[in-house]
């Protein structure tokens, strides 16, 4: 019976870790995203401080931060960021880890410690 309960908890654990996973990997955007320019970027990851975002996305090597531009939008009175490629990195450098993006609320036309949330599909860094 015991070893009954531990199979039970690690097949809801897997399932549970597949189910965050892929929802990552596949998630579609919150807010619309027609007749915004450029292409959605996928990030590798974003965090937020009090008066700053910042997101991680892939690069050949040239990628700079006025290769983006972040979208703001509200959704239920909350921001939402919607990253946008609108310059390609034609470069050929492989960044593995990709690079650091930061955009400062004052930047976005957000108050600082704004709830934010972010629009684009995460993707893992290429190994």
């Amino acid at each position: 019976m015991n070893g009954s309960i531990i199979k039970r908890f690690v097949v809801v654990g897997a399932l549970a870790c597949a189910a965050v996973v892929s929802g990552c990997a596949t998630s579609e955007p919150t807010v619309s995203t027609r007749g915004m320019p450029g292409q959605l970027e996928s990030i590798h990851a974003a965090t937020f401080t009090k008066d700053e975002a910042i997101f991680w996305v892939s690069s050949n090597g040239c990628t700079k931060k006025d290769d983006l531009i972040p979208i703001v939008s509200l959704r239920d009175g909350q921001a939402v960021i919607t990253l946008r490629r609108i310059d390609e990195d034609k470069c050929r450098q492989d960044l593995v880890e990709g690079v650091e993006l930061k955009w400062s609320f004052q930047e976005l036309g957000l108050t600082p410690g704004a709830p934010v949330s972010v629009n684009n599909p995460y993707q893992l860094p290429r190994s």
